[in-house]
């Protein structure tokens, strides 16, 4: 995986790169630095908003922080999406991570 400095060198060739800010995300989560990541996720879905998994991982993110609801706010944005961008495989994941939240 590249390093959070490797990703941000290459943001500043294309800020706007949704697969590099969904990388800078996943860096920063691994890092355990969730805000972050969530902050990173933010842009990448500010990119396109139908990254489907930019919403099931922040989500993850903010429950890791403490904010579960959040977190489930998050995920109902981001299953509404899933299902506007026709991507049953995040539907259904997205929905797991409803239900476990919710348990």
């Amino acid at each position: 995986m590249p390093t959070v400095e490797q990703l941000q060198r290459l943001l500043e060739a294309d800020p706007n790169d949704t697969f590099v800010l969904y990388g800078l995300a996943q860096a920063h989560a691994a890092n355990g630095d969730h805000d972050a990541a969530i902050e990173a996720y933010d842009r990448c879905l500010a990119t396109d908003r139908l990254y489907s998994y930019a919403y099931y991982h922040k989500a993850r993110c903010e429950d890791a922080a403490g904010r579960r609801q959040a977190a489930l706010e998050t995920l109902a944005t981001g299953l509404a999406a899933a299902r506007e961008a026709g991507d049953q495989k995040a539907v259904g994941e997205i929905g797991l991570l409803i239900d476990e939240l919710k348990a």
